[in-house]
Parts: C-alpha cells; structure tokens; sequence
C-alpha cells in the first residue's frame, strides 16, 4: 500500500491518540508489526509550538519513516502554516484532524466538529494540501461518519477532499455525538470506500485478528486502523498480521518477552519525558499493560504511589517475574468492575 510516494510495510495501522501514541509507543507499535502510525495531533496555533508539549509530540529522532503527524485547528491559513511547520520538522505526511470527538477540541470546533461545517472542512483540506504537495507531502484526513445519527456526512466530503487532493482517508465508524460509546458501524465506512478511488482506512472497534478481518471484508478498505486494542498490547499488529496472512492465531506472548518490552517501552518513556513526568505518565501504559491479570488491583494502587523511575522499573520487573511463575505465556486478561471501569475512563 502507498500514500504518495511512500510505500508502507503493510496495511495495519496505529490511531493517533492524544497522550498515548508518542515517540516511545508509535515507535513500538512498529517494531511490533503495524506498517503505519500518525503522532498525536500537534495544534495550528503558533503560539504553542515552542511548549513543551508541543515538542515532544513533534520529536521524531530515530523513528523510522514515513513520518506522519497530524494537525488539528479551526483556520485555514492556520493550518496550511502548522503544516509547512511540521513539514520543516521532519514530517512526511501531514494528517488532518477531523475525527476527533473531545469536548475540548469540538468545543472549539476543531476535530470532528468541523464536520459540521462542510465549507470550512473543504477549505482547509484545500489550503493544507497546497502548503504540502509542492513539497512532495502528500495529505491524509481522518473523520467520523457524521457529526449525529441525522448528520452521516462522511460519503459527501470524501468525495470533495478527494477532488482538492487529500491522498488518503480514514473514517471511525461512530459520530462525534457518540463518541467512543455503543458499536461502530461500518456501513458508512464501506460507502466512503465504494464512493473515492483514494485508499480509504476502516478504524473503530478492531481489537482482534479476526474483527480486523471482518472489518476488511465488510468495507472493502485498504488497510485497519488500530487504536484503544494496542493500548498495553502493541503485540496485537504481529496478531492480525499473522491470521491475515495464514488464518491461524499465534500464541499469547510469552510473559518474559512482555517483560522485556515493557521494560524498554519505560526507557524510551522516560527518555523523552524526563523523570519526574515520565513516571507518572508511564502509570497508564502500564495499567493497560496489567489490565486484568492476576494482582492487577493491588498492583496499580501500588504504582501510583511511586514517584521514582528506577523503583518504577523494579516494581515492573517483580510483578512479571512473579507473573513468569504462574506460567511461561501472558494469561487472558479477566477484567474486574473496576479495571473495566478504569480501561473506560482512559479511553
């Protein structure tokens, strides 16, 4: 599969998602099988660019191309700026965010809200592909089926973002107003695919190898993306990789290969984070990591009371070494009430 002139390893791709897919995880998730990942969405306003925040989402030092980075604003000019600023930065694909259901970033009518407004979507997908094609960057988008059930607009502004020269694009089979609530649905998705001749990528709800292939078959799309399922299990990729291309499942990892790369996950992590930040927003990948398993609760509660890199480390290193005695491969996760609830909340 190509977007432009950039031919990718596969057609199994990793979701942007906001606090999750930096550096340390994109990176990850490919070493562990996807062909693609899109970093987080970097914002159009100027003003931001030199936070903190900002440059660490804009950090690609190492990661291997085609380097995707997706933008979200509410102005054209704007946009087409962040684009050419990103492009100057290292990015070789620039990803347009109009699939994103938050309150704080459709409240400001970007993300999916701009959905709503179909002239100003066309006129920034307009205004950022011509900040980029002259440059040989191709432009992706990503949306939602509609704004509401009433509003399924998805098939209508594929085919304009198409004709202004949008290369390649991906449709979450929900509406904003749903969120990450109820199933998606992929008729929509199959529709945008039957109505574009532009590679066209199925996301939502694909979290085993089996839903990936039905996804595949039900929409006719190019390639899945992978978003909430890769959270604390980046192997899933390598999984649908392998039942795509042989019908059979692997076996669960081994407990001492997750040990492993959780631990290099936690260093990449702190490396780009710094020590104080790093190992409190390491907590999170390494709940989804334990999610379910055996001690899991008590685990957690245990992690987020430790505000050392090190000690985080080594507190990783015992609870998989204690998990190895139980049996060489990763049980299947059992979630409680309160690890569902918790594995909601972080979605």
């Amino acid at each position: 599969m190509n977007i432009g002139p950039h031919v990718l390893a596969n057609n199994l791709f990793v979701a942007p998602m906001a606090g999750v897919t930096d550096r340390p995880f994109r990176q990850l998730c490919r070493q562990l099988g996807a062909g693609y990942a899109v970093s987080e969405m970097v914002t159009s306003r100027k003003e931001l660019w030199n936070s903190l925040k900002t440059s660490r989402r804009a950090n690609h030092e190492g990661e291997p191309g085609p380097v995707a980075v997706q933008i979200a604003g509410t102005d054209a000019a704007m946009m087409a700026e962040a684009a050419a600023y990103n492009v100057d930065r290292g990015a070789q694909i620039i990803d347009i965010n109009m699939g994103c259901p938050a309150k704080k970033v459709c409240n400001k009518w970007a993300g999916s809200a701009l959905m709503q407004d179909e002239p100003l979507a066309i006129a920034i997908a307009q205004a950022v592909v011509a900040a980029c094609e002259p440059r040989g960057v191709p432009v992706t988008l990503k949306m939602r089926t509609g704004w509401d059930a009433e509003h399924r607009n998805a098939v209508r502004l594929a085919r304009a973002f198409e004709s202004v020269g949008v290369r390649m694009l991906t449709v979450h089979g929900r509406t904003r107003e749903q969120g990450y609530k109820g199933f998606a649905e992929y008729g929509t998705v199959a529709a945008v695919k039957a109505a574009v001749g532009v590679p066209v990528v199925a996301n939502g709800d694909i979290d085993s190898p089996q839903k990936a292939r039905e996804v595949l078959t039900l929409t006719g799309c190019d390639a899945v993306m992978v978003g909430r399922a890769a959270q604390g299990r980046p192997w899933i990729f390598r999984e649908i990789a392998h039942y795509l291309a042989t019908g059979t499942l692997l076996a669960a990892p081994l407990v001492e290969e997750v040990r492993r790369l959780l631990l290099a996950h936690l260093e990449d992590h702190y490396g780009l984070y710094g020590e104080y930040t790093g190992v409190r927003s390491a907590r999170k990948h390494i709940a989804w990591y334990v999610r379910g398993l055996p001690g899991a609760r008590a685990f957690r509660e245990d992690m987020n009371r430790i505000e050392d890199c090190a000690q985080q480390l080594r507190a990783v290193a015992g609870y998989f070494d204690a998990l190895s005695a139980l049996g060489d491969r990763m049980p299947a996760a059992r979630p409680d009430e309160d690890e569902e609830e918790t594995a909601q909340e972080t979605a």
